[in-house]
């Protein structure tokens, strides 16, 4: 009895996905649970397990491939046996694929590299070392993207391209010397789901709201000298680092309930008040920027927000982000000062109507009480929907963000 692989059910806001690598090929044992193949949408990758034990006997889709909820993937027989060979290879590779490609191959793609066909194919015609590789994929496996943003990084040239032009063809005129268009390399990829859904929401962004954007600075000297003073204490405690980000939350937390509005969104002409505070952080991952969701921020303490932030950045870096973790949100951070960032505008992440940007941390000579003194501070920026929230109430905003990092007992004692 023969049993089919299919695409999962997926969320009423993807219609369907993208097939990125298989990690099995036709005649591979397969056993139950064990992920099979890939799946891109615009949000996540997606990982299909085995539905049982058996053989892969038959796929049906082949990397690049769209499929829908519900489509076939591949067909496993619970009682047939592995073949040593392939039974079968998906279409697109079998006619493709090179004679003889187990002698041509670099040596380090042996050496324990799991290569989809795809992938063995550009790493065998480009001549390729893929240990060379970064990949994206699962478990950092190497996919198509990472071979051809590598060749675009590292133009892979036929040695008689550089040898071509001898002495004497030197030019000993006034006329520039003519470049061989193989040392002007160009190649055209297509967006991944991920990168095409950030472009058209960036775009969506600017054309229907009226964005603007405020500044101030904050002297962070307090907070850092807090953070210094507790964080052994608090890692040994909590297990966690205590890091900038939990402050900030709770300041954004603070100036959310003293300015609601900027915690609000559009729906159509009416204004929707969100009664709670999910706050968005934004990672940087290698498919692109993405967004989970701290629920109910407002209700985590200081190791709490640490936590999930740290949860966050393993499940990017592995690529194990869910859709819930990533739907929602009232109010956005930015964090490009872990870039080197000095100043930024920040772009709104629909339906929100406010997103905050943080900075690099730089001493600085600053006046007090009329003595130039030096102090680490970090340039904030807020850009927000205008068409909801008054130039007043997005200044007063920033300035209580502001006022709370600058006296951090606001933050702990709640006052």
């Amino acid at each position: 009895m023969s049993i089919e692989v299919l695409v999962p059910n997926l969320p009423e806001s993807v219609s369907d996905a993208t097939l990125i690598n298989w990690q099995k090929k036709p005649g591979d044992r397969v056993t139950k649970n064990e992920n099979l193949v890939d799946l891109e949408t615009d949000k996540v990758v997606l990982e299909v397990p085995a539905p049982e034990s058996g053989v892969l006997t038959k796929i049906l889709k082949n990397d690049g491939d769209i499929v829908v909820g519900s489509e076939i993937l591949a067909i496993i027989d619970p009682q047939a046996a592995a073949t040593e060979e392939t039974a079968a290879t998906p279409a697109s590779d079998a006619d493709n694929e090179p004679q003889q490609t187990a002698e041509k191959e670099p040596e380090a793609a042996s050496a324990n590299i799991p290569l989809s066909p795809a992938v063995r194919r550009l790493v065998v015609e480009k001549n390729l070392d893929p240990s060379a590789i970064s990949g994206s994929g699962k478990h950092c496996r190497i996919t198509k993207n990472d071979i051809l943003e590598y060749l675009q990084d590292e133009p892979v040239l036929e040695t008689s391209s550089r040898t071509k032009t001898p002495p004497e063809s030197v030019q000993t005129d006034s006329k520039p010397a003519t470049i061989p268009a193989a040392l002007r390399p160009e190649q055209r990829v297509p967006m991944t789901r991920l990168r095409a859904k950030i472009a058209e929401r960036l775009l969506q962004a600017q054309q229907n709201a009226a964005m603007l954007t405020t500044f101030n600075e904050v002297d962070m000297h307090h907070v850092i000298d807090l953070r210094n003073q507790y964080k052994n204490r608090f890692e040994q405690t909590h297990s966690i680092k205590l890091g900038f980000m939990s402050f900030f939350v709770k300041a954004s937390i603070e100036a959310l309930k003293k300015f609601p509005t900027i915690n609000a969104s559009i729906d159509g002409n009416d204004i929707i008040y969100h009664g709670y505070y999910d706050i968005g952080i934004a990672v940087s991952t290698p498919r692109g920027l993405i967004v989970p969701v701290l629920r109910d921020a407002d209700q985590l303490d200081f190791a709490g927000i640490e936590k999930n932030i740290a949860d966050f950045g393993k499940k990017a870096k592995e690529g194990n982000i869910s859709f819930e973790d990533l739907t929602g949100g009232t109010f956005t951070i930015t964090n490009g000062g872990i870039f080197g960032s000095m100043l930024s505008t920040p772009i709104l992440n629909p339906p929100q109507c406010a997103i905050l940007g943080m900075h690099a941390i730089k001493d600085r000579p600053v006046v007090e009480n009329g003595q130039i003194v030096v102090r680490p501070i970090m340039y904030l920026a807020l850009s927000y929907d205008h068409r909801l929230v008054d130039g007043r109430e997005a200044v007063q905003f920033l300035v209580t963000i502001k006022e709370c990092l600058e006296s951090p007992a606001h933050l702990l004692l709640n006052i």
